[in-house]
This record gives C-alpha cells, structure tokens and sequence, in this order.
C-alpha cells in the first residue's frame, strides 16, 4: 500500500494542471447543537512559506462534517503551538471545548507534521500524533489528522483521507457533451482527470485496496468494462459483447469482478476472475438482473432484479446458489450499496413519484428516506459508514450532494462547470 501511495502521490503532480470541474463544498444542514472546537493556525518551521495552510484544511473538514463549529482565527486570544502556551482559560472564554495546535516542519520536498488535542473541560491532553510525506501532499497528510481527530472525538473512524471519482459531463459550444472520469480529494480539491471522452462513461467502481477503478465507456461504440491503474494510468478493456456489458464491482478481496452481461439473452450477473479473465455466470433469469454490490465478507452480493415484476433488492448467496428477496417497502428499490458493518444498506428508493436516497437496515427490515429532493440516484457510502454520496439535481445542473446516514447533516459539491454524476467513494487510501 505504501508503495502504492507514492505512485499516486507522483501521478497527483504530474497530472495536476489538467484538473477540469473542481466541485465546492455548500453546507446546507447541521447537527442542531454542533461542538465548539478551535483549530490553532499549525506553526511552519522550515524557508520560505508552507505549501498549504494544514489547520485550514483540518478547520474545513470539521466545518463539512456537521458536527463540529470551528472558531473563527479572528476570535482566538492566542496562537500556541506547544502544550505550554496553551492557557485553558482563554479557551473557556471563547466557549470552545477542544483546541488543535500543530506544528509543520519542512524538509527539502517532505513535510512532517506533529499535533495535540485538548479537552478545555478537563484541562488535559487527550490526543497528540505526527504524520509526514511529500510537501505536494500536504491536503492529504491535513485529512488524515482530521480522520485521527475526528475518531478520538467521536468513536467514528474518519473518512476524509479518502478520495472520490465521479463523471462530469461539459457541452461545447457547438453541442457536443465531453465526458470525463475525475478523481478528487472528498471535499472536491485536487480534481484530476482519469479519462476524457466524447463517448458516455457510466458506473465508476473502486478496488477494494484502491489502486484501480473499473468502468463503463461507450468508446468503443458499444458499452465496453475497463479497469485502470491509478498510480500509471495503464487501461484494459475487459468486455466487448454485444449487448449490455455494465455495472462493474469488485469482490472485498480484489480477485473477483462481478458484471452485467446479455451475451447469453438477458441481462444476468456474471463474475469474472481477475487472474485468469474467466467468466462465470451466476443467476439465470428471464427478467433483468443488474447492479451487484458485494457483502463485505464475499460470500453473496445484492443485486437489483425486477423479476417480482417491479424493481426490487435481491441476495444472492454464492455458496447455496440462492436468491432471495430483501426489500418489500415500496414498489421501486434499485442501486443498493452496502456498509462496511454488512448491515446498513443505501439504495434508491420511490415514494409518491420521487426518486430519493434512502437507508436499508438488513437485520430489522426498516427503511428510512433519508432525502428530500426528487431525482436522487447513484449512491454511495463512506469507507466509515457515516455518510452517503449521491448525484442529483440543483435547478436545472446535475451535482453531487450528501446526507449523514441519520439525515443529520447534509452538503451539496456542486462543479464549477458542467454537471456532476456517478460518484463513488473510495475505500482508505493511506490505511
């Protein structure tokens, strides 16, 4: 993994100037009550200025995340940088009850980063660590002190050394759509462009260590499977059948593809194993079979099927070779996409008309709507469970918006330019 990181590191700088439809975080609702929390300007150490500002991006994660409300710099009484400047009772002044402080040490093109937490309450020390890595990584090495931060404060592994891939979809003054498979940080910087296309590019999908992406692109003139190397942007085109070839996901251990194929007549799920590129074809059925989503364990996968004459959820087991249905609520259920605890399931769900994000539990049978708007598709959950990607519509553009599993909090990443679609989260990257 380590050596994965750093490829993707060289490949982030090489490609950074063709960066197209950088997204920007809206915060549209928060927790009611959101924890007052001071994130210290880090203290640099090394010539001339640091390549980011460190706390900045820490204060910006917590502000995504709903949770928290970071002080504004302009209130702080102080600026320590080591333990013995920090005063507790400027703290309390503020009403803030925990403070970051940190310090950015430059070394030639490395950067080490040390930080410490403070409960104000307690007046005590509950947290401090060091990450380090390229200076061209600085937004990076930022997240993963926000995920250790976050988790000491919340008991949630973070999720924001996470990376997102997603389609934007740009029109050219003489009409023609451009298609392109973008890769960014999950608050929308460093977009990078993977594949640009004049042809439709569908169902982005992660491998399970996050080195590779697999995809649908039209380039072929016929809906074609891909995968692609991140760290050197090597391509394979893995199907060409005639028909649908489609919903590509990779099985929890990386040696299985689960697809859609209607070589064979309807669409059905087959998987391919990856080392020897043999198909096996698993269910057989006259209705339409499509988008599998793996258990976290890889024994079975769910899969959307309308053979019970509407769209609905499915599982099907691997071992006995049989399917039974999962969701019964409502009469439309498609696009299901599984937690990492194999119990939380988001899909798209119908209710009077609308199309919205809803969250299934597998163990109860409840299902709860956790969206508002009309024509919610493609969701996605974070590597921690906590929040739920998805494409949607903001007046008359395509964006991407998400929602905490308990409707808590919500934000939009709309694009600069263009609409927004397919987003899926990756798993952890640095982890």
């Amino acid at each position: 993994m380590a050596r994965f990181a750093h490829s993707l590191v060289l490949l982030l700088m090489l490609l950074a100037p063709t960066a197209h439809a950088q997204l920007v975080i809206e915060i549209t609702q928060g927790v009611d009550d959101p924890t007052p929390f001071a994130i210290v300007p880090f203290a640099w150490e090394g010539s001339g200025s640091p390549p980011d500002d460190v706390a900045a991006v820490v204060q910006d994660d917590f502000q995504r995340s709903g949770q928290f409300a970071p002080v504004d710099r302009a209130d702080m009484l102080g600026f320590p940088s080591t333990e013995a400047d920090v005063f507790y009772r400027d703290w309390r002044a503020i009403a803030s009850e925990y403070v970051l402080i940190g310090r950015v040490r430059g070394e030639g093109d490395q950067l080490a980063v040390s930080y410490e937490l403070f409960d104000v309450l307690r007046q005590s020390k509950i947290l401090d660590g060091s990450v380090s890595g390229p200076a061209g990584e600085a937004r990076m090495l930022a997240h993963q002190i926000s995920d250790a931060v976050y988790e000491k404060l919340t008991g949630i592994p973070g999720a924001f050394a996470t990376r997102l891939i997603y389609v934007s979809v740009t029109r050219n003054p003489s009409g023609k759509d451009y298609y392109r498979l973008t890769l960014a940080d999950p608050d929308g910087a460093r977009p990078i462009v993977l594949l640009e296309s004049r042809e439709p590019i569908m169902s982005p999908s992660w491998s399970p260590d996050g080195s590779q992406v697999a995809y649908v692109s039209f380039e072929t003139n016929r809906p074609a499977i891909f995968r692609q190397v991140l760290a050197t942007g090597e391509r394979e085109q893995l199907t060409n059948f005639r028909g649908l070839n489609s919903s590509p996901a990779w099985s929890p251990d990386g040696n299985t593809l689960a697809m859609v194929l209607s070589k064979d007549g309807s669409p059905d799920i087959y998987l391919m194993d990856m080392a020897s590129r043999r198909l096996t074809r698993v269910t057989r059925h006259y209705a339409i079979d499509t988008e599998p989503s793996w258990m976290p364990d890889g024994r079975s996968f769910l899969f959307t099927s309308d053979r019970g004459g509407r769209p609905q959820i499915y599982r099907y087991d691997l071992r006995s070779g049989l399917t039974e249905r999962v969701t019964f609520e409502g009469n439309y259920n498609a696009r299901a996409r599984v937690a990492q605890d194999g119990r939380n399931v988001v899909l798209v769900h119908q209710r009077n008309g609308e199309y919205q994000i809803a969250i299934h539990d597998l163990v109860t049978g409840r299902l709860q709507v956790l969206t508002s708007t009309q024509l919610d598709e493609s969701p996605s959950i974070a590597p921690n469970g906590s929040m739920v990607l998805y494409a949607t519509k903001f007046g008359d553009r395509g964006i991407l918006s998400a929602v905490a599993v308990d409707g808590g909090v919500k934000f939009r990443l709309p694009s600069r330019s263009g609409d927004v679609r397919e987003p899926a989260w990756s798993p952890y990257m640095t982890r």
